[in-house]
């Protein structure tokens, strides 16, 4: 069992920057690809960013290449997203999440491949 806790969302000018920050306790973290996902209102979930157990290997998608940056640091469980240039379309509840071992393909994007969640920080980026 992995718990998450997001934390770092607010309110935002348009071109403004945010960090966001996922905790996780229980079980070992750093075994764990962890993935960044948003949803708006109205829209499905989807996803944002992911980081591999051994900070190798990053995703991101189109959407916030270039404008976001997702790191972890495994000595205090936690990972990051840095975002930055935020835009109005970036609005959404920002959720982290585990993706266990034996999904070990590049595609993060797939949210029926994690396993625990946290309940989400509300990010709300204004023109």
């Amino acid at each position: 069992q992995v718990q998450l806790v997001e934390s770092g969302g607010g309110l935002v000018q348009a071109g403004g920057s945010l960090r966001l920050s996922c905790a996780a306790s229980g079980r070992t973290f750093s075994a764990y690809a962890i993935g960044w996902f948003r949803q708006a209102p109205g829209k499905e979930r989807e996803i944002v960013a992911g980081i591999s157990w051994s900070d190798v290997y990053t995703y991101y998608a189109n959407s916030v290449k270039g404008r976001f940056t997702i790191s972890r640091d495994n000595a205090r469980n936690t990972v990051y997203l840095q975002m930055n240039s935020l835009k109005p379309e970036d609005t959404g509840i920002y959720y982290c999440a585990v993706r266990p071992p034996r999904y070990s393909g590049s595609d993060y994007s797939d949210p029926t491949q994690y396993a625990y969640w946290g309940q989400g920080t509300q990010v709300t980026v204004s023109s």
